[in-house]
């Protein structure tokens, strides 16, 4: 029985990987605005260190 459709259940497992793979990129997606806020505050940051040292 496995030996007849071990292509079918490869496909299966393949198909569950690229569908799990796709999902896990949108729930762990993050935001654009939260990048560029973060940046913006590391710069601020390293800016003040500058100025004071």
């Amino acid at each position: 029985m496995l030996a007849k459709s071990w292509k079918k259940i490869c496909l299966v497992i393949l198909i569950i990987a690229c569908l799990w793979n796709i999902i896990s990129k949108f729930v762990y997606k993050l935001s654009f605005d939260k990048i560029v806020d973060d940046y913006q505050k590391n710069y601020k940051e390293q800016q003040t260190n500058n100025t004071i040292s």
